[in-house]
């Protein structure tokens, strides 16, 4: 019989510049890694700056982790410390579960041909 672990697809959106610091702090509380994507902000005042009267869209990251459900309580407890909305990160987490997940790995790829 297999154990059946709750699993989350942990969510963080930083600022650019952020995303090492989100990694170093989900390790520390029991991710084994991450996939970053680079993404652009629209909410509210954020949407467009000028600097030297030239308009731009502030850069974002999205740090992604599937962690267990007790692995993602405590990033959400420890993040918002750190690099919550309040600090320059202005950073916000979410989780959502997963249902279902299957790992594919160089091993098992080379077994199926």
């Amino acid at each position: 019989m297999e154990d059946i672990i709750e699993m989350k697809a942990l969510f963080v959106i930083v600022n650019a510049g952020f995303e090492d610091e989100v990694v170093d702090i989900i390790r520390k509380c029991g991710s084994q890694g991450a996939t970053i994507i680079n993404a652009r902000g629209t909410a509210g005042s954020y949407a467009k700056k000028t600097l030297l009267s030239i308009q731009y869209e502030p850069e974002k990251e999205i740090v992604i982790s599937l962690v267990s459900s007790e692995i993602a309580e405590n990033i959400m407890q420890v993040l918002p410390q750190k690099l919550g909305v309040a600090s320059p990160a202005n950073g916000i987490c979410f989780c959502m579960p997963v249902n279902k997940m299957t790992l594919i790995n160089k091993q098992s790829l080379n077994e199926s041909t």
